[in-house]
């Protein structure tokens, strides 16, 4: 007899084939989830986090998320996260500006009215402990095609010395053929110079005085109003003011020398303002000399702030015209002129001089201010320094002053070709400023080509570093899903847990005081590996936890209380559970970082002695290893496990 299965096993042969057959035609699918899934609990493994950390998406509601182009961390424990428009036209357009201030503590966050378009601002951190906030975007680019309008710089002449005038936005200019401009910003003209010469006779009579009228003289973006050839012109030629009469239509004027239908770069503006933490919102102060858009901001040994490079009003690279913010006074003076690229890396080291590994971002020609060196502020000279590899890769590059501080050490990690070059490099090197004939030196190399990395020393001395991509903003899909940490001691990396979400231009990292890293921001160009298809700016917020937080639970050293100010002496004593355990203190500055530059950060280490139930701390009385502001004082264990930070203030 014939055996025949019953409509059961038919039914379940079916089943078992029908299954086999998806299995077969999806296992490349069935493998990735199985080998995700696999990764999954193998990095959720305690043993695991002890030796690689791990990674956690802060829960950030969706009212506060933002385009973080800008972070810092205040004395308040609290972190700035800047926007602007956020790199976005539409928000520009709109004036919708937009800060998100955010507690690690409790996790929750606050909307903050922010009074300019901040996006591509430079800040710095101040003495008393506010973020000074100047530079940012008075228009976006206009490249290529999208160019319908001849424009470009003018400058307004102001020949009265009797009055300043104002133009406002929308001011129009016409030209001896009847050609109309029209300004793109508001501005004032200072009223005129008069100087008064006096001269006497052969026989030493005075003669009667003479007087010089030296014109008054700024310089503003204007457009043709209508769009086409019209409007281009390569004659240098005066222009008349739309609507002035009389004197006035004689003593203000525009010239101009070339209008063209050129890309048409971003413009900065001039404004300035303090953020205070604890009143928790921006305070205006003078706006600056010039205009800047990508400048960076420096805090010196005396408290001021030098502010350098930044595209100006026009969209120009500045030449050189850096200058000074007093946070006494709140006024801005003439620093000394260098010329840089845009946010230039610039490091505060031995004697109050200012090292420039070349690390920057952005704007500037590849043949110009792209030499790493040491600039003498006083006698405003620019030491070269050889050395340093793969020169025309610095664009895009991480920068440090390794810990501790007082080594006085610079690293710079990865970097790419100028603009939107695809190259990138995984150079990293060292450069030691106490050297009689300072030479950088080849360091360990990053495990490939690496631009956008960013880098954050950590309470044990080392310094973690994460993200970045191989190629111009992540094009290419070319994120890189890697992090590693760095050991000045050894001169080395070893790897760290991989983060889960990809960061390239406009992203930041920073120190918390509570020991781990938050890391911010991306802006790829596209969101495929082809290139077809525009990226989108990367808003959720993620949290690194390194593995000295996870090797003993939350058994870590305990800081306790203690002063907010040091003693005469440059000492304070804090309150703690087990002295004995405390190996080392270090005095760390908090982070103001934008486009992976951060000149801000820095580890001091610190002299330590102990009682039965408190531990003191010794501040170096050098200025410029320890420039005036509010840091971070922590303390490790035999293990490198640091407690929380307590915070002290280091006064001028």
């Amino acid at each position: 007899m014939a055996y025949r299965p019953s409509k059961r096993l038919k039914k379940t042969a079916l089943g078992v084939g029908a299954v086999g057959l998806l299995a077969a035609l999806n296992a490349p699918a069935a493998l990735s989830f199985a080998e995700e899934k696999y990764h999954d609990y193998k990095i959720a493994q305690p043993g695991y986090k002890k030796q690689y950390g791990s990674w956690k998406i802060l829960d950030m509601p969706e009212e506060y998320q933002l385009n973080s182009i800008h972070a810092a961390l205040l004395h308040t424990g609290k972190v700035l996260l800047v926007a602007g428009s956020g790199n976005n036209q539409k928000q520009f357009d709109a004036g919708t500006f937009e800060t998100t201030l955010w507690d690690p503590k409790d996790n929750s966050f606050k909307k903050i009215e922010t009074p300019e378009d901040f996006f591509c601002a430079g800040h710095a951190q101040l003495p008393d402990g506010r973020l000074l906030v100047a530079g940012g975007t008075a228009r976006y680019e206009v490249l290529g095609d999208a160019v319908e309008r001849a424009g470009g710089g003018m400058r307004i002449k102001n020949e009265s010395p009797d009055k300043a005038v104002t133009l406002k936005k929308g001011t129009r200019f016409r030209s001896p053929t009847g050609v109309e401009y029209v300004t793109q910003a508001d501005v004032t003209v200072p009223k005129a110079k008069r100087e008064f010469e006096v001269t006497y006779s052969k026989k030493g009579v005075m003669k009667p005085w003479k007087t010089k009228v030296t014109a008054a003289e700024v310089r503003v973006f204007v457009e043709a109003v209508k769009e086409g050839p019209s409007g281009l012109t390569t004659q240098a030629a005066q222009y008349e003011v739309v609507g002035l009469k009389g004197k006035d239509a004689d003593n203000v004027y525009g010239i101009a020398q070339k209008l063209t239908t050129k890309d048409q770069d971003f413009q900065g503006i001039k404004a300035a303002y303090e953020f205070d933490p604890k009143a928790e919102k921006y305070v205006p102060v003078d706006p600056m000399k010039k205009a800047r858009w990508y400048p960076t901001l420096v805090t010196l040994d005396d408290g001021k702030v030098l502010a350098v490079s930044g595209l100006d009003e026009v969209g120009v690279v500045d030449p050189g015209d850096n200058e000074l913010y007093d946070p006494k006074t709140k006024k801005w003076s003439k620093g000394p002129t260098r010329y840089f690229p845009t946010y230039p890396a610039l490091f505060l080291t031995k004697g109050g001089k200012l090292f420039y590994p070349a690390a920057n971002a952005g704007y500037g020609p590849a043949d110009k201010g792209r030499e790493p060196g040491i600039w003498d502020l006083e006698k405003n000279t620019f030491e070269k320094v050889p050395g340093l590899t793969d020169i025309n890769q610095t664009e895009t590059a991480s920068s440090l002053l390794l810990p501790p501080a007082q080594d006085q050490k610079v690293m710079i990690l990865g970097g790419g070709g100028v603009g939107e070059s695809t190259k990138s490099t995984a150079r990293t090197a060292l450069i030691d400023l106490k050297d009689e004939n300072p030479a950088f030196e080849e360091g360990p190399r990053l495990p490939q080509g690496t631009r956008y990395l960013n880098s954050v020393i950590l309470p044990d001395d080392s310094v973690f570093t994460t993200g970045g991509s191989r190629d111009y903003r992540g094009r290419g899909a070319s994120d890189i899903l890697k992090a590693q940490f760095y050991d000045p001691e050894s001169n080395s990396f070893t790897p760290a847990a991989d983060p889960t979400v990809g960061r390239n231009y406009h992203s930041e990292a920073l120190l918390l005081p509570d020991g781990r890293v938050a890391v911010f921001g991306s802006d790829p160009l596209f969101a495929n590996k082809q290139n077809s298809k525009l990226g989108t700016f990367e808003q959720r917020v993620e949290i690194y936890t390194p593995p000295y937080l996870h090797k003993n639970g939350d058994d870590r050293p305990v800081l306790g209380d203690g002063p907010q100010e040091l003693d005469q002496h440059g000492r304070a004593t804090f309150e703690a559970e087990d002295p004995e355990r405390i190996e080392q203190a270090r005095l760390m500055r908090p982070s103001a970082v934008t486009h992976v530059t951060d000149v801000e950060q820095r580890s001091i280490a610190l002299k330590v002695s102990k009682s039965k139930d408190s531990v003191t701390v010794t501040v170096p009385d050098d200025k410029a290893l320890v420039p005036p502001g509010w840091y971070m004082v922590f303390v490790t264990d035999s293990e490198g496990t640091p407690s929380e930070a307590q915070w002290i203030h280091v006064k001028q």
